[in-house]
């Protein structure tokens, strides 16, 4: 099973590149995408990822204008054999240059969405901690993640107008995971595995000329089952980037997190990180949200567009919604993204807070699978 990435030297296997060494069904390989306005005007994201043994490729692409309804595009198919395909009907992914430049198309489709973006990287490639989760003795999130920063240039059409993506005033997170993720439908067969919660949280924040990120998986009790923080140059322009890493990341010591949620939900209403250095020394960060994204908008916890789910052949899909409308406490509202402006105390920026919290979590009060928080 060859395709044109065979005719690189990049083989980890004695196998084909499209034949993966696991043959774990929930491998998979994802790009993620958000865009952001500095002012919390729009947010949008995007995705797209292969499951090569369930041999299901799918996407997605919503995106939000404040005040406005959350519109979500949705395509499934039979994965390719040729994986530079990076295409699901109407929605494809360039990669201009790699590490560097891709290009996002949406073209015309029954949803009212429609893009022509491309993303400029404006920070190295940032490799986080391999992420394990273990069920008993069963790996079920075993995954290699690199971040990028950057900036959208281009224009999205919504059924509630245009907009004009400035890459003066959009801010970019690229997310590029692969391994092996509980995706599609439900495993069977065995003893019934008693499930545990989860506390997850991603801070990547744009400062002037850096940026900082922490990412947080707890369990129940609070416990620490993944936990990084970092800080990393924030470069002028694409060209500046000297290489694919540059060799600048601060890691630190260790990262802190504090979150106090709105009453009856678990939503976040104001966040704190403590980013701890190898010396000891804290930078405390606070996060005001001003602008809330639903993450099954993108395929996460979607009850019909579940990532690597099988829908056919090809098939398309898409809804509208209005956040403030819906049941947060419902297991498909669970996850968002918020868009937050940020404060050190000296210095000011803007990022995105990624929050999901299923299941009992002590540190929260959270006693039940989907109970809210206490006012």
């Amino acid at each position: 099973m060859l395709n044109k990435l065979d005719d690189y030297p990049v083989h980890q296997t004695p196998e084909p590149l499209a034949q993966p060494l696991s043959s774990d069904q929930n491998v998979y390989d994802r790009t993620w995408f958000n865009g952001y306005a500095d002012d919390g005007s729009y947010y949008f994201g995007l995705g797209m990822a292969v499951y090569p043994h369930r041999r299901i490729q799918d996407c997605a692409f919503s995106a939000i204008q404040a005040g406005g309804r959350q519109h979500c595009f949705y395509g499934s198919r039979r994965a390719p054999d040729e994986r530079t395909d990076m295409s699901v009907g109407p929605m494809r992914l360039e990669i201009i240059e790699p590490m560097r430049q891709t290009r996002v198309i949406l073209d015309d489709n029954a949803s009212g969405l429609a893009c022509d973006l491309t993303f400029s990287a404006r920070t190295a490639s940032i490799q986080e901690q391999r992420q394990i989760l273990w069920q008993g003795p069963r790996r079920v999130m075993d995954a290699t993640r690199f971040d990028q920063f950057g900036v959208w240039q281009g224009i999205i059409r919504t059924p509630e107008g245009e907009i004009k993506v400035d890459p003066a005033t959009c801010h970019a997170t690229k997310d590029r995971s692969w391994g092996r993720r509980g995706v599609g439908e439900p495993e069977s067969g065995g003893a019934p595995v008693k499930p545990r919660g989860i506390f997850f949280l991603w801070t990547p924040l744009i400062w002037d000329d850096h940026i900082t990120h922490a990412i947080f998986f707890d369990g129940q009790q609070g416990e620490v089952l993944c936990r990084e923080g970092l800080t990393a140059p924030l470069y002028t322009s694409t060209e500046d980037i000297p290489g694919v890493e540059d060799g600048r990341v601060e890691h630190m010591a260790t990262a802190v997190h504090r979150v106090s949620y709105h009453p009856g939900t678990r939503l976040a209403r104001h966040l704190e990180v403590d980013l701890i250095n190898l010396q000891g020394q804290v930078r405390t960060i606070e996060m005001e949200p001003i602008l809330r994204f639903q993450f099954k908008g993108l395929g996460y916890g979607h009850p019909v567009w579940k990532q690597g789910a099988w829908q056919g052949e090809l098939e398309l899909g898409h809804e509208s919604f209005t956040p403030d409308e819906l049941d947060l406490l419902q297991p498909e509202n669970i996850h968002v993204q918020q868009v937050v402006k940020v404060s050190d105390g000296q210095r000011r920026g803007i990022g995105v807070a990624e929050q999901v919290v299923v299941g009992p979590y002590a540190p929260a009060g959270f006693e039940e699978w989907f109970d809210g928080a206490r006012g």
